[in-house]
């Protein structure tokens, strides 16, 4: 049957999921949109409950399992995205422990604290997957992992990351326990260049907001470590930071 009212039940259970954050933890299930997205999704593990497909725009094969078809106009209100691609996955949500993860011996580790914006947090997913980072700490983040932007500006690297949400003291108990060198990005008369430090061992790199930076929890915790700028700006964005500092550890590791 083919869905064309946007009173239906489906239509507002899936409009609630995409909208809100309290509703998708209640229900323990997420939606994903786009062809690529779902791909990835199922490819990593991740089950899915129901699928909801526009004829009209989707080309591909449709999936098997729980397929609700909708009207153009329907998939245009409710996609995120506009009319792109014709698909929306709902997929139950992985339970991640942080302290079951285990490390591989040259591992390095991207620590970002407090992290606020959706955008923000699914461009730093797809630099750690592009650039071989094991594993992202979201340390006292506000933000959730499955907010369909996060999804979005990842490009659906979200699912193939080992990603995980601690407070600080849980953070920095995992690190030490398992002997990671931590490296913090704080600016002082002791920080040092970026490119002199090795990561070619256990690494962590701590992220602070751009509006405040580190926290003072994190003071005296590792080694203060700067990206060098030859420019007039003493800062960069979060994203872009963490991106040239995921290119260095894979570059001295290469």
């Amino acid at each position: 049957m083919l869905i064309e009212s946007f009173q239906n039940e489906k239509v507002k259970y899936i409009t609630k999921l995409l909208t809100d954050n309290r509703f998708r933890k209640k229900s323990g299930v997420f939606a994903v949109e786009g062809q690529q997205e779902n791909e990835r999704a199922q490819s990593f593990g991740f089950e899915p409950v129901e699928f909801f497909i526009c004829e009209n725009i989707f080309q591909q094969e449709i999936p098997t399992g729980k397929v609700h078809l909708v009207s153009d106009k329907v998939y245009e209100k409710i996609a995120y995205r506009g009319s792109s691609e014709g698909i929306i996955g709902v997929y139950k949500i992985k339970e991640t422990d942080l302290f079951s993860f285990k490390p591989k011996e040259d591992s390095t580790i991207i620590v970002v604290e407090g992290v606020e914006k959706p955008g923000n947090l699914g461009a730093i997913l797809r630099s750690c997957e592009a650039f071989g980072i094991d594993g992202l700490i979201v340390s006292d983040g506000k933000t959730d992992f499955y907010n369909p932007n996060v999804i979005r500006s990842s490009v659906g690297c979200l699912f193939g990351m080992k990603v995980f949400q601690a407070e600080n003291e849980q953070t920095l108990e995992f690190l030490e326990k398992n002997g990671y060198e931590i490296f913090t990005t704080i600016m002082d008369e002791s920080s040092v260049d970026l490119y002199t430090r090795d990561f070619r061992k256990k690494s962590a790199v701590i992220f602070g907001t751009e509006h405040s930076g580190l926290s003072d929890f994190w003071l005296g915790k590792g080694k203060n470590t700067l990206i060098p700028m030859a420019g007039s700006i003493d800062s960069l964005n979060l994203s872009n930071a963490v991106a040239i500092t995921c290119y260095e550890t894979l570059r001295q590791k290469k």
